[in-house]
């Protein structure tokens, strides 16, 4: 197990603030587990009681509405934070954390962020930083909901996939999602997202190789409306 201050994570998330003699002692606190695919990592309601540092990986977030389907609201990579807020406002979990891959996390308790949070003022502002740049993206979220279509809304997701995540050797896709993943990211019915993917395939922007997608032109998917 590689210890914080010599782990490059760091350097992509909030834990980047803290000093030398602080990450050891973080470090020494910690600890490690894999996360296999599917695996949750915790649960819509759960009490998380530190943060979670991603090491590798990609898991989804994702909230149950009340008609019992769950809206995909963020997808969490190498290098981010879970349970930050959550941690903050001293209350359960308000999203569910589910792993697309093998994931490696690490847990830090609740205790030592803390105390990190009220004697060090750098790190206090990165965490705020980091939620005020999920609280943006929310926003963006009920933009796009309200005012695009669903097929703006999954042209959007693949390129974002695409630009955040990158391609395998074959050209598709890192990431992995299955048609239901695709509309509870979009906020439509399974069978709408399959009718859409399959007209992106006509009109020659992605392919499909088995369960995996290709994007096939990616300034045409930009110009879909």
């Amino acid at each position: 197990m590689s210890s914080c201050e010599h782990c490059i994570i760091k350097q992509f998330n909030s834990l980047k603030a803290l000093s030398k003699q602080e990450l050891s002692r973080v470090s020494s606190c910690k600890t490690s587990r894999v996360v296999k695919k599917g695996g949750v990592i915790f649960e819509e309601g759960d009490v998380i009681n530190g943060v979670y540092c991603i090491k590798d990986g990609v898991c989804k977030l994702s909230k149950l509405s009340p008609n019992g389907k769950d809206q995909i609201v963020k997808l969490v990579v190498k290098g981010q934070l879970l349970g930050q807020r959550s941690l903050v406002s001293n209350e359960s979990s308000n999203l569910k954390a589910v792993a697309l891959n093998d994931m490696d996390v690490c847990f830090i308790p609740k205790s030592e962020i803390i105390r990190d949070l009220k004697n060090n003022s750098k790190f206090s502002f990165e965490v705020l930083k980091e939620m005020a740049h999920d609280l943006k993206e929310s926003d963006d979220i009920i933009v796009n909901m309200a005012q695009k279509s669903v097929r703006e809304r999954l042209a959007g997701t693949l390129i974002y996939i695409y630009e955040s995540f990158g391609i395998n050797s074959d050209g598709t896709l890192s990431i992995v999602l299955s048609r239901e993943d695709f509309a509870n990211i979009v906020g439509t019915a399974t069978e709408s997202a399959i009718r859409v993917i399959s007209q992106f395939k006509k009109e020659g922007l992605i392919a499909a190789i088995g369960k995996r997608i290709k994007i096939e032109d990616i300034e045409g998917l930009k110009r879909v409306n």
